[in-house]
This record gives C-alpha cells, sequence and structure tokens, in this order.
C-alpha cells in the first residue's frame, strides 16, 4: 500500500532501474549527481550525522524535539519512510510538501542525465538539494545503511557525528562480524569534527575508538549516569528509549549552538518527541478493533537486539502477550524470538507488506518454534489479528518490520504527520 500522491509516485518512479542492483553500497554515483546539482552538500546547516543498528530514528526524534523546544529550526533526513515517502524529509520542522518534493526529484532527475545510480542515492541528493535551499539552523541526518559507503557520507565536515549501539543486521552488505559491522559506522567519523558513541558493547567501542583516533577525531562516549539523569517519563515507550534520549541530550550539549540548548529544552524534548511504529500504542480503530478490543502495540524492530529491547519492555508491562510477526527474508528471525521465550508470549506469523521479499509464514513460524515458542501461522495479517486476539492475550504487539508497520498504521488511519 503506497500513501503518495500519484504525482509523487510518478516522480519516484523514474529512479527505479537506473542502476542494476538495489543496493550497492559505494559514494561515487552520488557524488557525481551532487557535482552536477552545484554541491548542495556544501551549503547546508550544521549537520548532526547519526549511524548505528538501531535507535537511529529514535535518537533523531529526539533530538529533534530538544532543538525544537530550544526554539531551533530542524531539518531531519530519515528512512526508509512507513506510509508516505515525505516522512523522510523534514524541512525546518514540516514534513516536505508533495508539489515542493516533485520539484526537488525533477531537478534531481534532469541532473542526472541518464547515469546510472540507485534509488536511495538520487532520492538522498533530492533531500540534500532541499536542505540546501530551506533555512534551518541543524540538519538531523540519518545514515541509510552501514555508514562508509552510504549515500549520506557526503558531508565533509560535520558538525557531530553520532553512532548509537551496533549490532547485528543486514548481513548481506554488512556481514556477520561485530568489528566489521563497527568499521562501516565509524565510516562517519570525520577528521577534527567531534564523535559521540552510545554505550557500545567492547569490540563495537574499540573499533569506534580506533577510527576516531586516526583521523583526530575528539571522542565522546554516553555514559550510564547520564542515562540515569533523564527523566523515567520519556515520550517514547521501552526502557532503551532512556538511553536513546540520554545520548540525543548528549549530542545537544555537544552540538555547535548548545548554548541555546539548555536543560529544560533538553527535557521538555525527551517528554515531546513522537517516532511512529516504535513500541505505540495504536489507538481505536480498524485495526484494534480486528484484535477485538485489546490494547495493540507496534513496534518495527526487526533484529535481535531490537527483539531484546521489545521484549524487555513486554516484561515491564506484564500479563500475556501475543505477538503478530511477519519479517522480511533477510533477517535473523530466530535470533529475533529467542529473548521473547521466557515470557511465554504466542506468536501468529503473517504476510508482510506486498512488493518486499518476505519470510512466509509457515517458515517464519518454524523460526519462533526453533526458539521456544508456541506458534500459529496465519494466512493473513486480519487472520492473525482475529485469532491473537481470541488467544487469550492481555494485549497484542505487532512487530518484526517497518513495512508491516507503514500498513498497519495506514490501516489504523494513523499517519505519521
Amino acid at each position: 500500500m503506497s500513501g503518495n500522491s500519484p504525482a509523487v509516485d510518478a516522480a519516484l518512479k523514474r529512479f527505479e532501474g537506473l542502476y542494476p542492483e538495489t543496493i550497492e553500497l559505494s559514494l561515487g554515483r552520488i557524488e557525481r549527481a551532487l557535482e552536477r546539482l552545484g554541491r548542495p552538500q556544501d551549503r547546508l546547516p550544521p549537520v548532526i550525522h547519526v549511524a548505528g543498528t538501531n535507535g537511529k530514528g529514535s535518537t533523531c526524534a529526539f533530538m529533534r524535539a530538544m532543538a525544537e523546544a530550544a526554539g531551533l529550526k530542524a531539518h531531519v533526513f530519515t528512512s526508509p519512510h512507513l506510509v508516505r515517502f515525505n516522512e523522510r524529509i523534514r524541512l525546518a520542522g514540516k514534513l516536505v510538501g508533495d508539489e515542493a518534493l516533485i520539484g526537488w526529484l525533477d531537478r534531481t532527475y534532469a541532473a542526472i542525465e541518464g547515469g546510472q545510480i540507485t534509488h536511495f542515492e538520487a532520492t538522498t541528493a533530492a533531500a540534500l538539494l532541499a536542505f540546501s535551499e530551506v533555512p534551518a539552523d541543524v540538519l538531523i541526518l540519518e545514515v541509510g545503511l552501514g555508514g562508509r559507503f552510504d549515500a549520506t557520507n557526503v558531508i565533509a565536515a560535520p558538525a557531530l557525528s553520532v553512532i548509537t549501539p551496533v549490532d547485528y543486521d543486514h548481513a548481506q552488505f554488512l556481514g556477520t562480524d561485530l568489528a566489521g559491522i563497527a568499521v562501516e559506522k565509524a565510516g562517519i567519523i570525520k577528521a577534527g569534527c567531534p564523535a559521540l558513541t552510545a554505550i557500545q558493547q567492547d569490540i563495537a567501542d574499540d573499533v569506534i575508538a580506533a577510527r576516531a583516533a586516526e583521523v583526530g577525531a575528539p571522542l565522546y562516549r554516553l555514559q550510564p549516569y547520564f542515562v540515569e539523569a533523564i527523566p523515567e517519563d520519556v515520550s517514547l515507550s521501552g526502557r532503551h528509549q532512556r538511553a536513546n534520549a540520554a545520548l540525543a541530550a548528549m549530542a545537544m550539549q555537544l552540538f555547535g549552538n548548545s548554548v541555546r540548548i539548555d536543560q529544560t529544552a533538553i527535557f521538555r524534548g525527551a517528554r515531546e518527541a513522537v517516532w511512529p511504529a516504535r513500541m505505540q500504542l495504536l489507538k481505536d480503530g480498524p485495526v484494534t478493533q480486528l484484535a477485538g478490543g485489546l490494547p495493540v502495540w507496534l513496534d518495527g524492530g526487526h533484529n535481535p537486539h531490537a527483539g531484546r529491547a521489545i521484549a524487555l519492555h513486554l516484561e515491564g508491562l506484564g500479563g500475556k502477550t501475543a505477538l503478530v510477526s511477519a519479517m522480511l527474508a533477510s533477517k535473523d528471525s530466530a535470533g529475533f524470538f529467542v529473548p521473547f521465550a521466557p515470557l511465554g508470549v504466542e506468536v501468529f506469523t503473517c504476510p508482510n507488506a506486498p512488493g518486499h521479499q518476505a519470510t512466509p509464514p509457515a517458515e517464519l513460524a518454524q523460526a519462533a518454534a526453533r526458539a521456544g515458542l508456541k506458534v500459529a501461522a496465519c494466512a493473513s495479517f486480519e487472520d492473525a489479528m482475529r485469532t491473537a486476539g481470541e488467544s487469550g492475550a492481555d494485549q497484542v504487539l505487532i512487530c518484526g518490520s517497518l513495512y508491516l508497520a507503514g500498513e498497519v498504521l495506514a490501516m489504523n488511519r494513523e499517519t505519521p504527520e
């Protein structure tokens, strides 16, 4: 299901097929496109560049809320979107409008002049063009995949590089060696530019420290006591969100305009940040009605690190939880389900959003069963929700895929704004 207007869909579709691979990590193609666009990456507001495996989007949301609470105008670039492509580009606080977006996409397509470029690289170039032409005080720029060769890594001198927790994901592109994954993430650290890292596993922390030392970048580390200083009532649910808010708070204090971002603004932002499909409690609507009116949570987490964070949150909720889950074929589904085994949850698998290479429900059910969970494979999302609602659970959690999360938000009429 696409929530885009037909005109936006048409403008985006032109970039399909300009390169034989959907994803191939490289900077050469986007650098050539940006040269033809007049190097917009050199005319941006101060950039906070954010890489990591989990927590990138939430940390960006907290930073944006903190900056805006301090009266700053913030651009934000995130991916993927949930319902509408416009969600990826926030200009001075507001999602880009269709007409303006199409204009920047048109100019980017013309500049490419038939050259080879991936869809993500082309749309990243269009986003950088937009950010260069609308005034703001800061650009919060989220890495799409990896870091070192991600299309966003064309910023020569970011005001700050931030690395959220590093863990396993996207094995087909980043491999299965944690040190190697950390090398890719740490590739956003630039010579002489300050860098900030979340609390990391030792092997990832060592790699990040080595990269910072190699390029002469001052390195700052989030400490547990800083997490404890963050209010417990942060706006996003889950214990891990306090750590994301703390990382965002430290980033705001390190940012070049930090004199304008005081503790009052930081705490207000921590309590007001909005980031859909991250332990989001759905409103009453068509989706919740499928579950017979039970509380329904939604989380797009899709890797083992996310599974651990979600399971920890469910443990705090208490009661019995039914999981409705779909996942991409490329994900470590068994690793995702393992943390839920001690909680005695029941899993109802279903097809993923159309147009994506998904693990079939029966195969996903086998992965959950191997993790020690009681499982039922369902033919559709609707069937999974109804069955979960009749299972005797106290609440339902939809999880495992951001693409499924987008479908759910559209179905429940909760399009992100």
